[in-house]
């Protein structure tokens, strides 16, 4: 519309149409019954007291022959680049080859007037690109230019649930005025037509609630009408697209079929969640009819071979049928021979993209990683001690991190270790747990050096208790100097306590958070000191952990501080390097080098907080050993120190 979004208004003979440009939006014949309930006599169609809400929308309306192949609109000549005049010069070069490496594998070309017309069949790419190195931003130029040229394309964004407020955020950010349906809110969003209920809602009569299933119904819509992108989380794309016995022109069936077979365009961002062939979102995504797909993921190497498998075979789907068992075997190789990389890498260059991140190195002020290890004090060993006679693994690891950070955190394991009850009734002081002593002094430190520090652990409990000491120490106040997240916090209060935290006019000092909940996708560039407490088995965890801070828009040197207190933490810790090898060996660029290492320009010296603590009467005595700029014969070392342990 001329005016901006269609202003839509009820025309008995017509259907649904624009007030100002008289665009059809819906035709009257899929008119049905509003979601309210209509005054006595206005209508034939008189709701009783029990009957299940209707919808205004009829299944047919959504009946979409080409399965989300997208209609094609006639350009000039040129290639996609001359859509949008002047964009190419705001992205960094490797967003540039990313940008016309997604066109070359969704679309076919870059030229435009050599494209598929109109865009069928297709297939899918992964962009792997070192977090924060600006993936969300290349992602929306390509489908802005990807709208211009096939408006009816219907994308869709799934990703963590709490990405989808960012992801509404950059296109603010970039002045995108494409409408963005974010199918996990429960109200209707200024950017999509949020009053067109309403106003159906006047011409049936009653002002009665709309269910959040309605809502739902009313974004679909919109979305199907093109122009315009879905986001939905990935488990509420699961649950949408689970069969539960209803009617396939229910409610629910109806969300369920636009899902699978409207889409013209998958973005999976943190693509790489996706990875286990057997849990109910990987089976969700193999239903989905289009085969143009791209994933977003900085780590798409997690854990083992078997998964990357899985994740090609999500962006690939054709890659699950076709590949003999010469290749899967290729696939589950577990050392670094030349014939094998060779065969895997070969298969994965078509659809691969890959830059490691040294825009980064180029771009911002550098990156110091230390490995910290800490004396633990004489309970906290008397305790581990104790804890390595526990047989589960799982159990004793997370045992192992709670002790390390505060023996008072063993209750918290659910264990009960006799000889220490006593002691552990009274324990208050910060100095009695290693981990927690060190964190409350680089925080009082970084402070006073006008810093903002990060705090990630993988448990919920060590935060909370941290929090509760720095609040008690500082006399800081939650929302205001300290910050917290986990998976339970609202979207919206999370989105808030990010805005708040990369403020630099707030009061901000410190936000501890967890890494399942808040290591991915998210920009916490207030913070130039970032804290891991503890140790996972997946390294990409970490590195996601540390690239809130370290990404594009830090103005500072980054920090990183990994704390060990036992062997077991160590032995974690080795088993990241082994896996961290492996996802270099697959995901590496000729051009690229490897911007995780840090920063070798940044001087030793320059770690002013760390430098002082080493220096304070009292308290240097927790340090055994730090690793600045760990190397490769450094980790040999550790490796060393594993075999002794």
């Amino acid at each position: 519309c001329a005016r901006g979004e269609h202003d839509p208004i009820l025309d008995e003979q017509i259907g649904i149409t624009c007030k100002f440009c008289f665009t059809v939006i819906l035709d009257i014949k899929y008119v049905l019954p509003s979601f309210y309930t209509p005054p006595p006599g206005r209508f034939d169609h008189r709701k009783e007291p029990d009957e299940p809400q209707s919808y205004f929308v009829d299944p047919i309306c959504f009946r979409d022959s080409g399965h989300g192949a997208p209609n094609y609109t006639h350009r000039a000549e040129g290639t996609v680049w001359d859509l949008i005049p002047g964009v190419e010069n705001e992205l960094y070069p490797h967003q540039r080859e990313g940008f016309e490496f997604m066109w070359n594998n969704i679309a076919g070309n870059i030229v435009i007037n050599e494209m598929k017309r109109p865009l069928t069949g297709g297939s899918g790419c992964i962009i792997s690109h070192a977090p924060g190195t600006g993936k969300t931003r290349l992602t929306i130029v390509f489908l802005q230019t990807f709208l211009m040229m096939y408006p009816t394309c219907r994308p869709v964004i799934i990703a963590p649930k709490g990405m989808l407020l960012s992801w509404e955020a950059e296109f603010l950010k970039w002045k995108v005025k494409i409408p963005f349906h974010n199918l996990n809110k429960k109200e209707l969003s200024e950017n999509e037509n949020a009053f067109a209920a309403e106003k159906l809602g006047q011409v049936f009569g009653g002002t009665g609630p709309m269910s959040v299933e309605c809502k739902r119904l009313l974004k679909l819509a919109l979305w199907v009408c093109g122009g315009c992108i879905l986001g939905v989380s990935y488990q509420l794309f699961t649950n949408l697209i689970q069969d539960d016995g209803e009617e396939e022109n229910g409610l629910h069936g109806q969300m369920k079929k636009l899902l699978l077979e409207s889409p013209g365009l998958l973005v999976l961002d943190e693509g790489h969640m996706p990875r286990n062939d057997k849990s109910k979102i990987w089976k969700a995504l193999s239903k989905v009819s289009t085969q143009r797909r791209i994933i977003l993921s900085g780590t798409p190497f997690q854990n083992n071979f078997d998964e990357l498998f899985n994740t090609l075979c999500v962006v690939n789907p054709k890659l699950a049928h076709e590949t003999d068992s010469k290749t899967k075997t290729i696939l589950k190789i577990r050392t670094d021979e030349d014939d094998g990389l060779k065969k895997l890498r070969a298969m994965l260059d078509p659809f691969v993209h890959v830059h490691k991140g040294t825009i980064l190195k180029e771009s911002l002020p550098g990156l110091r990683d230390t490995l910290v290890f800490l004396h633990p004090t004489e309970l906290q060993k008397e305790l581990l001690e104790a804890s390595s006679k526990t047989h589960s693994i799982l159990r004793r690891i997370r045992q192992v991190s709670l002790i390390s950070v505060h023996p008072s955190l063993m209750s918290a394991a659910g264990v009960s270790l006799p000889p220490c009850e006593k002691k552990l009734e009274d324990i208050e002081s910060v100095d009695a747990g290693v981990k927690t002593s060190f964190v409350l002094k680089l925080i009082g430190l970084a402070d006073a050096l006008g810093e903002r520090v990060l705090v990630f652990s993988q448990f919920i409990h060590p935060l909370k208790f941290i929090r509760k000491k720095i609040k008690s120490r500082f006399c800081w106040n939650e929302g205001r100097e300290v910050f917290y997240m986990d998976g339970q916090l609202d979207e919206r209060q999370r989105q808030d306590s990010i805005s708040s935290f990369n403020d630099e006019t707030s009061e901000a000092k410190v936000l501890l958070a967890s890494e399942r909940a808040c290591s991915e996708g998210i920009n916490l560039v207030g913070a130039s000191r970032v804290v891991l407490l503890d140790t996972v088995w997946n390294p990409s965890v970490e590195k996601q952990a540390v690239s809130r801070a370290y990404r594009l828009g830090q103005k500072k040197v980054v920090y990183v501080y990994r704390l060990f207190t036992s062997g077991t933490e160590v032995r974690q810790y080795a088993q990241q390097i082994e896996k961290e090898r492996m996802s270099q060996l697959l995901f590496s660029s000729t051009e690229d080098g490897e911007a995780w290492e840090g920063d070798e320009t940044v001087e030793e010296s320059e770690d002013k907080v760390l430098e002082a603590m080493l220096g304070l009467e009292r308290f240097g005595y927790i340090f055994e050993r730090i690793i600045r700029q760990p190397k490769e014969s450094d980790l040999i070392e550790i490796f060393g120190l594993v075999d002794r342990k």
